[in-house]
């Protein structure tokens, strides 16, 4: 029975529905036997956004003439999947609610087919700051649970826990159902092509504190590619003692004979990171530990 469940979110640009299965084939031939250990559910929000897209691009497309359609198809759906989670995240059934509650949703199957287990996340680009905004959001309302007098989460799913509930279970949830929700088993995180920091480019001052470890030995790799403007380093942007939450590792992304491409950037340097072992490889040494300590 599997020990981990590994949760992948994708990001920015066009999405196919099994995009995590090249990712899973490296991951079964790194572990081994061991991968029976891990239950891997693949979060996909692109739905909620790509039929709109589609329908701009086809506009463009058959009306007038341009060039390079690669790159401006992976920025028209890429910034347009950005502007959409941001937008009016405050509104009831937003984008930004419903990515959450594709995010929840996985969470909820894992739980039912697994019990409790540990969750190790893995994220690429926009997906990093879905799952940020989904933890961090999840915290806010469980600050609230523990004293009402702190204000409760007022944008996503963790605004109305009763509507979550009803979403995933058709009832109210239970203590255990909600925390493991609410992230409290999250082991580790593996961000790649993270651009979060473009999000926090936004905002006046540099106030935007990080999520809390969500357990005591949380693991948070971020991954990036220096040849990748969309993929970013994360610990220039919090002072000492936050700084420390995450560790930032420089990559080389897409390897091989591609490789004198990405020296400048283009969209297949922000779109190989995991089908490249400096990626896998550490996420399946984050998984070894896990299941060998569950195991033990």
């Amino acid at each position: 029975m599997p020990t981990v469940a590994l949760i992948a979110i994708h990001g920015m640009g066009p999405t196919e529905v099994h995009y995590a299965e090249p990712m899973r084939g490296m991951l079964r031939s790194a572990l081994g036997p061991l991968m029976s250990s891990v239950d891997l559910h693949a979060v996909n929000y692109k739905h909620i956004l790509q039929e709109n897209e589609e329908a701009v691009w086809n506009r463009i497309d058959t009306r007038s003439k341009v060039h390079y359609d690669d790159l401006r198809k992976f920025l028209l759906f890429g910034f347009g999947d950005a502007a959409g989670l941001e937008a009016r995240k405050e509104e009831e059934d937003s984008v930004y609610e419903l990515a959450q509650l594709e995010v929840a949703r996985a969470l909820w199957n894992a739980l039912q087919q697994n019990g409790n287990v540990a969750v190790v996340f893995l994220t690429q680009s926009l997906g990093c700051q879905v799952l940020s905004n989904y933890i961090y959001d999840a915290q806010k309302a469980m600050q609230h649970w523990i004293n009402p007098a702190n204000p409760p989460a007022a944008v996503g799913v963790w605004r109305d826990l009763a509507k979550l509930g009803r979403e995933l279970a058709g009832r109210p949830l239970t203590p255990a159902e909600r925390d493991f929700l609410a992230c409290k088993t999250c082991s580790a995180w593996v961000s790649t092509g993270c651009n979060i920091p473009i999000f926090m480019a936004a905002h006046k001052a540099m106030t935007v504190k990080p999520i809390e470890p969500p357990t005591p030995t949380f693991k948070w790799l971020n991954l990036y590619d220096p040849d990748d403007v969309l993929g970013w380093p994360l610990q220039p942007l919090y002072d000492d003692v936050d700084a420390q939450l995450v560790e930032d590792r420089a990559i080389n992304s897409g390897q091989g004979a591609v490789n004198w491409i990405l020296k400048s950037w283009n969209p297949l340097s922000h779109t190989t990171y995991w089908t490249d072992d400096d990626v896998v490889d550490p996420l399946a040494d984050i998984l070894r530990v896990l299941i060998n300590q569950e195991l033990a």
